[in-house]
């Protein structure tokens, strides 16, 4: 175990004996490191926090802090965090509460840069990219391959769909529907993320319906409702492949809680 003498490793952590732990470092006596990761210096592990293998926690971050809701009471909630991960300079991920489920999550291989926000109860799928300085309020759900462009603000309980995008300074106070990118304060779809999805291996079927569910949401002057129930018919006759990333849009839309941009 790589752990340098000036670390703070209080009793009762549970750390691998394939962990490296920075000068200055502190280690919560709730925490549970996996093997692979390596913690900076002057970098904070705290709370009920479980951290799987191969995560990296880069300088000045506080991971596992408590969530910044005046309800809280010191309730033991925790932060569970997958294999994979990087956590920039000053990241702050904090736990749950018990007026939600009591856990925050972040998955695997999430690229999370420097001066990241993510409050409590938040759900981050895997293989997220979040540029410096986005910000995620509570509650907030990140669905898998999500793009956050930097200095990104992600109002309370917003859910944002899997492969989508934001550019940089957006403000999303509604929810952000799968494979669409969008920009601005408040948040506005800019069209299908449809070079990413390509990279990430969908058919050319696939992005064909999904412009096609797209134009019916923003473009051809359709209610929310009366665009779900047009949607819903690109499955008549579509191919599995196709069919099956439809169906995250369309299920997206039925569980919407905010309202989406629009």
């Amino acid at each position: 175990m790589a752990i340098h003498k000036l670390a703070c490793i209080e009793p009762g952590a549970q750390i691998d004996e394939n962990v490296e732990v920075g000068p200055f470092a502190v280690i919560g006596p709730n925490v549970k490191i996996a093997a692979g990761c390596s913690i900076a210096a002057h970098a904070t592990v705290t709370g009920h926090t479980e951290m799987g293998p191969d995560n990296r926690v880069f300088a000045h971050a506080v991971i596992g802090g408590e969530p910044q809701d005046k309800k809280y009471k010191g309730e033991p909630t925790r932060l569970t965090i997958g294999r994979g991960n990087t956590f920039r300079e000053c990241v702050t991920v904090n736990t749950g509460t018990i007026q939600d489920g009591g856990i925050t999550t972040v998955g695997d291989n999430n690229w999370i840069m420097a001066y990241v926000h993510i409050a409590h109860d938040c759900h981050v799928g895997s293989n997220t990219i979040m540029a410096n300085g986005t910000q995620l309020a509570g509650h907030v759900h990140v669905g898998d391959f999500a793009i956050l462009g930097g200095l990104t603000g992600v109002h309370q309980f917003v859910k944002i769909g899997a492969h989508s995008m934001t550019g940089a300074g957006t403000v999303l106070l509604q929810d952000l529907p799968p494979y669409v990118m969008s920009q601005g304060y408040p948040a506005s779809p800019h069209g299908l993320n449809s070079e990413g999805l390509k990279r990430r291996g969908f058919s050319a079927e696939s992005i064909s319906l999904l412009k096609r569910a797209y134009r019916l949401l923003y473009r051809d002057g359709l209610t929310f409702e009366v665009a779900k129930t047009e949607i819903a018919k690109l499955f008549e006759g579509a191919a599995e492949e196709p069919a099956s990333r439809l169906r995250v849009f369309s299920d997206f839309l039925d569980a919407v809680s905010r309202g989406v941009i629009r």
